[in-house]
C-alpha cells in the first residue's frame, strides 16, 4: 500500500504562508527539503523509513530518551510524528514560530547514526535563528531535512520504504518534493 505524506497545497495555504514565512515561495512552500548548499544524492530517493510517535511531548524539546534510537539503521529516513500539522494547520504564525523542535543532542545523535533523511510534520527541526544553522549542520554531514510532512500517523509501527523526489531546482536552499511511503 502507498501513502502520500506530502502536504497538499491550496491557494489559501499559499496566501497564509506568504504572510508568515518570507521563504515560503522560494522553495520552502509545503513539503520540502532544506538542502542548504548541497546536492541531493539520487541514492537517497529510496530509503527504509522509521516513524517515531512524539505526539505526547509538549512544552519541551524532543530528546534522545523519547525514542529507541537502537532501532534506527544507517542510511534510513527517520521521521517524527507530532500531530502538529493536523492540530495547528499549515501556514499560521504559530505554525512557523511555535512548532515542536528536536533537541541539539538528538540532532547530533541522528547525524552520528549516519542516517540519510530527517522528516518532521512541522516547520523545522529547530526554531528561529537556530533553524538554518541546524539544517546546515545536517547537510554538512550528508543528512537532509524534510519539513511539513503529513499523514505520518498512518506509518506508525509499520515497515516502510520511503520514496522521495525533490524538484530539480538550482541554487535554492529549499526544494519542494513529493514523498510517498510504501508499506511492506
Amino acid at each position: 500500500m502507498k501513502i502520500d505524506v506530502t502536504l497538499e497545497i491550496t491557494p489559501k495555504m499559499v496566501q497564509d504562508a506568504q504572510g508568515h514565512d518570507k521563504k515560503s515561495l522560494s522553495g520552502h512552500l509545503g513539503t520540502h527539503f532544506d538542502v542548504m548548499n548541497k546536492e541531493f544524492p539520487l541514492e537517497y530517493t529510496q530509503r527504509r523509513g522509521i516513524v517515531f510517535d512524539v505526539s505526547g511531548i509538549k512544552d519541551r524539546d524532543i530528546g534522545v530518551f523519547d525514542m529507541d534510537l537502537e532501532k534506527v539503521p544507517a542510511d534510513s529516513f527517520v521521521m517524527f510524528y507530532s500531530g502538529f500539522i493536523e492540530e495547528e494547520g499549515y501556514g499560521s504564525a504559530k505554525y512557523f514560530k511555535e512548532h515542536p523542535q528536536l533537541s541539539d543532542e538528538l540532532i547530533e545523535k541522528l547525524v552520528n547514526l549516519h542516517i540519510s533523511l530527517i522528516g518532521v510534520d512541522f516547520a523545522g527541526i529547530r526554531r528561529g535563528r537556530e533553524h538554518p544553522v541546524k539544517d546546515q549542520y545536517c547537510a554538512d554531514h550528508g543528512v537532509f531535512v524534510i519539513e511539513n510532512m503529513c499523514n505520518l500517523k498512518e506509518l506508525l509501527n509499520k515497515d516502510v520504504i520511503m520514496n522521495t523526489y525533490p524538484m530539480r531546482y538550482q541554487g535554492m536552499t529549499g526544494l519542494p518534493c513529493r514523498v510517498v511511503a510504501e508499506t511492506m
